[in-house]
């Protein structure tokens, strides 16, 4: 086009020579506004600044062997004076070259845009691309990188022999406060990925609430959240001291009087413009977490928890009690917190059984801040008198280098940013390396968070489930009666007893929540949604599938009594996910009692009871016998017979149910059968060909869910069967209680 190299693009080659530079207007300031101390700049960043590593180690504050502190010494300990508001002079605990610079360079980002740190941030940190990976936010990360690092201690706990603190039939309890919306949870019910796990969370209603609609990671049924004196209509306030008390008793009775293996919390709140001062605003916050834990963890339990700047003689004081409360206590940054802010997080292992005075203590404490109230020009000042904390050697050095080390670390994260706002080409050149690094030292998959898939069929999730059909799953029970029990019972060894409440058993099978479908082989061939209108409303994890039935239970008796449709389970194939079909039924059923424990939530009264039916050996029916009893049912004239239920520790008042027969389940796969020794009286397994005999139970011998289902039998009651001895009415030709304890009697 006739162009000339130097020249302009004009006719007579006039016009720009030079590029138009871009432009360096930042955010919303005005054109050719800059900030200093941020003006740009082709620096480059110096790595070796840093040390960037995915292998982290603890320490631990060497263990106070000493005895707690009384409770009327503590009381002497505190002191209140005028609350301040500013962190300057705070060097008790660090050095004061220290100080100035951390609040100097958290200073520097006062007039830069919230926007620009952001991405300055999130080019400079070496770890931000982890985030969190295929769980609900960020948090979920910091707990898994933390649980880790500890060699997974908070999750599956052992003694000091190295020894599982929780049993294979026990349920892992956890408490998770100020944790909305619930990242730790989801990462711990991930973690516990067979339904080992229940649950229970406090945080503030509204938007700090939980998400469970969003847990995609794990079963969020097996969690319960609650929110202080009013249950699911309080507010969520820690620091309302009976709300703490209304959550303690709560846990209490969820986990058998027991308490929590495990509570964390990760209570924070917006303090923009007043940073440098975040933990002043937090003191409070630090009592009430600490405090959740002292009331709710069980002696040996552990404890993780957020903190911030722990400069003051307040703060420092918190974490000496703690130091005296458990056996061991860190003070910890993960890599997954961002290095450039000054969160961090104690972690404390082993409550001891001693402790009960420094949680009175703290109680107090709380009471004494609610007393001051909000707007006092008066605050507490010391928990914990200086000369105790300057006095404890290993303590006082701990937190001081603990402060240097974290300081150091903080600033040199800040300079960072620093630089890479001034030169936005800048970008960490280790992230990739660090997120893959760091997610095989966590045992984290690298996967992409994605929704469930809730447009799926009932018929389509239970083909991927167990490649068979439904009907593959069903057999009719075998009628048990007077003629032929001789004949269809070998042995008694061989059976397991349940009382049915219902003349209809089916298989139900759950998408998630209340999409729950049922399969009912006696009415159709296809699976059918439950709803509240025509069955009841309950709610089981994604991917359970169990045989079950709709009982009504009576609670009370006279005008009083209530009839309430509940979920009773006979036995299970599918436990969220985990295939159950080939365990041993004692197994399958000790599974189930546990499943059942972990989604059982008191506190939604809208949701129908699910229990799992009680098991009777068959040489021992006599004690089901013993359960019997005529009661008076509302809506009949006359009494009629009821089965009581074993009664659960949250229940107030025991349960009822009119039975329809019992099932007895063969447990025992042919050719096997098991025996009675008439010298010792040890039973053992005999197989019916080889006639080989022995005590330790032959893997074959062992009922699958399919196997119990074929070879069942059923003793159906009516009116005419003969259950009580006061019963003057009965059909003699009927197998009755007699024939049966005749027969047991006979073959034991």
């Amino acid at each position: 086009m006739g162009h000339k190299t130097g020249k302009g693009l004009g006719k007579y080659g006039q016009g720009r020579v030079n590029i138009v530079e871009a432009s360096k207007q930042r955010g919303r300031r005005g054109l050719g506004m800059t900030v200093r101390g941020f003006e740009p700049s082709d620096l480059e960043w110096d790595t070796d600044k840093e040390v960037v590593s995915a292998e982290e180690a603890v320490d631990w504050i060497d263990t106070c062997t000493g005895a707690v502190p009384k409770l009327d010494e503590m009381q002497n300990w505190v002191k209140t004076g005028p609350k301040k508001l500013v962190l300057d002079g705070e060097c008790e605990f660090c050095s004061e070259d220290l100080l100035i610079n951390i609040l100097k360079s958290k200073s520097v980002f006062d007039n830069l845009e919230p926007e620009e740190m952001r991405r300055a941030r999130t080019r400079s940190n070496a770890f931000e691309t982890i985030r969190g990976v295929f769980f609900l936010n960020r948090a979920a990360m910091k707990m898994a990188n933390m649980d880790a690092v500890v060699d997974f201690m908070f999750t599956n706990p052992r003694d000091t022999q190295g020894k599982p603190v929780v049993g294979p039939n026990e349920l892992f309890y956890f408490g998770d406060v100020c944790a909305g919306p619930g990242g730790f949870s989801e990462y711990v019910l991930w973690r516990k990925k067979r339904g080992d796990a229940k649950g229970f969370g406090f945080t503030l209603k509204g938007a700090c609430d939980f998400k469970l609609e969003d847990f995609f990671a794990a079963p969020s049924e097996m969690f319960e959240p609650y929110y202080g004196k009013n249950g699911l209509e309080g507010d969520g306030d820690i620091y309302i001291p009976d709300n703490l008390v209304a959550l303690r008793d709560f846990i209490l009775q969820g986990t058998d009087g027991l308490g929590l293996h495990l509570l964390m919390a990760d209570g924070g709140f917006s303090v923009e413009g007043q940073e440098n001062i975040q933990e002043i605003l937090s003191k409070r916050l630090y009592l009430c977490q600490f405090l959740a834990a002292l009331m709710n963890l069980r002696p040996g339990g552990h404890f993780v928890c957020k903190l911030f700047d722990i400069f003051t003689q307040f703060s420092v004081g918190l974490v000496y009690l703690m130091y005296r409360a458990f056996d061991h206590v860190s003070i910890f940054k993960p890599v997954t917190s961002r290095p450039a802010n000054s969160e961090r997080y104690i972690m404390c292992r082993g409550l001891r059984a001693d402790a009960g005075p420094i949680r009175d203590y703290m109680f107090n404490l709380n009471l004494k801040f609610e007393k001051l109230g909000i707007m006092s020009r008066e605050d507490i000042v010391t928990v914990v008198p200086l000369e105790l904390l300057h006095g404890d050697d290993n303590f006082f050095e701990y937190i001081f280098t603990s402060n240097q080390r974290l300081g150091q670390t903080q600033m040199i994260a800040l300079s960072k940013i620093q630089a890479f706002c001034k030169n936005s080409n800048l970008h960490d050149p280790r992230q990739a390396d660090m997120r893959e690094k760091c997610l095989k030292l966590w045992q984290i998959p690298d996967e992409v968070r994605t929704a469930p898939d809730r447009t799926v069929s009932a018929q389509a999730r239970f083909n991927k489930l167990t490649e068979m059909s439904s009907a593959d799953f069903w057999t009719p029970p075998t009628k048990l009666t007077l003629c032929d029990l001789e004949t269809k019972v070998r042995s008694v060894f061989d059976y397991r007893c349940q009382l049915g409440g219902s003349k209809q058993r089916f298989l139900l099978l759950s998408l998630g929540k209340t999409s729950i479908y049922r399969w009912d082989p006696l009415t159709h061939n296809k699976w059918v949604k439950l709803t509240k209108l025509n069955e009841f409303l309950t709610e089981l994890p994604r991917d359970t599938l169990v045989e079950g039935e709709i009982v009504q239970e009576l609670r009370g008796e006279g005008k009083g009594q209530l009839k309430v449709n509940s979920l009773h389970i006979l036995d299970a194939m599918f436990l969220s996910g985990e295939d159950v079909t080939s365990l041993h039924f004692n197994d399958r059923i000790e599974r189930l009692k546990k499943f059942v424990k972990a989604i059982t939530r008191p506190s939604r009264s809208d949701l129908a009871p699910v229990r799992v039916k009680d098991v009777y050996r068959f040489e021992e029916i006599v004690q089901m016998f013993e359960r019997l009893s005529m009661r008076r049912v509302k809506g009949s004239s006359q009494p009629k017979l009821c089965y009581c239920l074993q009664r659960h520790v949250c229940e107030d008042q025991p349960r009822y149910i009119t039975p329809t027969g019992v099932y007895f389940i063969k447990t025992v796969r042919d050719p096997w059968m098991m025996g009675q020794s008439k010298k010792t009286g040890m039973k053992y397994f005999y197989h019916t060909l080889t006639r080989e005999a022995v005590h330790k139970v032959p893997l074959d011998s062992i009922a699958s869910f399919q196997s119990c289902q074929k070879s069942r039998l059923l003793w159906e009651w009516d009116s005419s069967v003969k259950l009580l001895p006061e019963q003057m009415y009965f059909d003699s030709k009927k197998l009755s209680r007699e024939h049966v304890l005749d027969f047991v009697a006979k073959h034991t």
